[in-house]
């Protein structure tokens, strides 16, 4: 299995060296790091340590990762890990992702959770907004996520079907909402999570906190309410067809 691992990162200059030595290389093809327009060392202790750069100075989570995207797609992978560069993730559990991948699964969710996590490595206000968001999905899309879990890996050929937008927050929410829509075999499994190292720029602030859960409810009901009736094919663009995915194999989360 070819696998390529996209790391977006902002001022990560401390703990990218960290996140890039967990990484079991002997799995993995490449790694991109996408400097998000750091003021550190970032870029510099990223190709230090083996990885590709890419620069989108424009700020937002899912700009990185698409210009991280950009690069890979010129020789794309089978299989594209997501990992945060603030060492809260634990890249040395990916083999846990890998391994749903391989059974079958379009998109793994590595769901904190459901893992063993260090006190205060999820804020309170992370672990109710991840509630809200995920009871929505299930109501929406009858699909099980426990976590939007940065975490994660997507067969490429999956990744392509999604034609992924959004630039910020929403990032991960809007992989999950369509990956739902378009019936992906989908699979969570539990990971570790640790406290980050630095301040997190979106939970450590209020502005940040406040930003993350307006882009997310907002496009949840966005595609709740632009995509027509309820029996709609995703194809049309409606919204995914509920009974449809029940009796497909693999189409539900677990």
């Amino acid at each position: 299995m070819i696998v390529d691992v996209v790391i977006p990162a902002l001022d990560e200059e401390a703990a990218l060296p960290l996140v890039l030595a967990e990484i079991p290389r002997t799995l993995v093809r490449q790694v991109v790091v996408a400097d998000n327009g750091s003021r550190d060392r970032t870029a510099l202790v990223a190709r230090e340590g083996g990885a590709a750069v890419v620069h989108e100075p424009r700020r937002g989570y899912g700009r990185a990762c698409l210009r991280a995207l950009a690069l890979v797609r010129a020789d794309p992978p089978e299989v594209v890990v997501f990992v945060d560069g603030d060492h809260s993730d634990r890249p040395a559990e990916l083999p846990l992702l890998l391994a749903e991948v391989e059974r079958g699964a379009d998109l793994v969710i590595g769901s904190r959770s459901r893992g063993a996590r260090e006190r205060g490595a999820l804020t309170p206000q992370q672990i109710v907004g991840n509630a809200i968001a995920c009871a929505a999905l299930r109501r929406l899309y009858d699909v099980r996520f426990t976590d939007l879990g940065p975490f994660r890996a997507i067969r490429w050929s999956a990744l392509e079907r999604l034609h992924m937008s959004e630039p910020t927050y929403g990032w991960t929410v809007e992989m999950q909402i369509k990956a739902a829509r378009l019936g992906l075999r989908c699979a969570e499994v539990p990971v570790s999570y640790r406290r980050r190292i630095g301040v997190s720029k979106v939970s450590g602030t209020l502005r940040g906190t406040v930003l993350a859960s307006a882009t997310i409810l907002g496009l949840l009901a966005r595609h709740a309410i632009g995509h027509g009736s309820p029996n709609a094919s995703p194809a049309a663009g409606g919204r995914v067809n509920l009974r449809a995915t029940r009796r497909e194999p693999g189409g539900r989360c677990s």
